[in-house]
């Protein structure tokens, strides 16, 4: 909304879109996750994973299932070969199923990899899935965006190394390999998208670059909705800081509560 609506104006089905598939989301990861999100290393993984499901959900479908009049975009958002767009409903749909697939190929991998005999340093191995779905994130962005505004470099090294940054923050809370991997995703996805929107709030995205803004008005009352967005990052970063004083195992091993050793220390 803060970043799209000054060009395609505000539609409350679209805002409340993410909330509710989030929402949806969450009740049907919770139980099937192994994880205590009743602590605050949980909550943060959770957060990650739920961040990350919404996000693929969302774009695998406005990529390869929604219809709609990509005129208004610079970069378009539907499906693309050759830099041609996919009219086939049909063929568009299959890719998106493809892609999904290869997405779960992907996690089962990685979850059957864990299970394997296999020597690896806890570091390298978190660096290791951390960087599968920062990779993933790289080539998508690079085929929708690349025939359009060129190949960058940079930006296509920026989310592996994103994903595999954040592996090393998040591998205390789970021992699973598979969780690490979606969460660091999800945190480079929300990371990016904060930095892109409220550090450049006056520079176009590229789907909208160089076209009108067609709600001025919207300009002064989206400030309104950026401090829910700030409350969420508060309420997440001192769920991390909290997370650090109670015991936990992740991928690095078991980790006591480090209050408590350094006081009887």
């Amino acid at each position: 909304m803060y970043k799209d609506a000054i060009h395609e104006g505000f539609h409350r089905a679209r805002y409340f879109r993410s909330v509710i598939v989030g929402g949806v989301v969450a009740v049907i990861l919770q139980p099937r996750v192994d994880l205590d999100v009743t602590t605050a290393g949980g909550l943060v993984v959770f957060f990650g994973l739920v961040y990350v499901c919404e996000r693929v959900i969302v774009e695998i479908w406005k990529t390869f299932f929604r219809d709609e009049d990509q005129g208004k975009y610079t970069i378009p958002m539907q499906f693309r070969l050759l830099n041609k767009p996919v009219r086939s409903r049909l063929l568009r749909a299959s890719i998106g199923v493809l892609c999904l697939a290869v997405v779960g190929l992907a996690a089962m991998g990685i979850d059957r990899l864990q299970g394997a005999s296999l020597s690896v340093n806890p570091i390298l191995a978190a660096l290791a899935v951390g960087s599968v779905g920062g990779w993933l994130t790289a080539v998508g962005g690079a085929w929708k965006d690349a025939p359009v505004e060129g190949f960058e470099p940079l930006k296509f090294f920026r989310s592996p190394a994103m994903t595999m940054a954040f592996a090393l923050l998040l591998a205390p809370f789970t021992e699973r390999w598979l969780y690490l991997a979606m969460a660091a995703l999800g945190y480079e996805r929300a990371a990016v998208e904060t930095y892109k929107t409220f550090f450049f709030p006056n520079k176009p995205r590229g789907k909208f670059a160089g076209k009108p803004i067609v709600d001025p008005g919207m300009l002064s009352r989206r400030v309104k909705f950026a401090y829910l967005f700030g409350l969420i990052w508060v309420v997440v970063t001192a769920a991390y800081a909290t997370a650090w004083a109670q015991p936990s195992r992740g991928v690095f091993g078991a980790r006591g509560d480090r209050t408590s050793s350094s006081t009887a220390g």
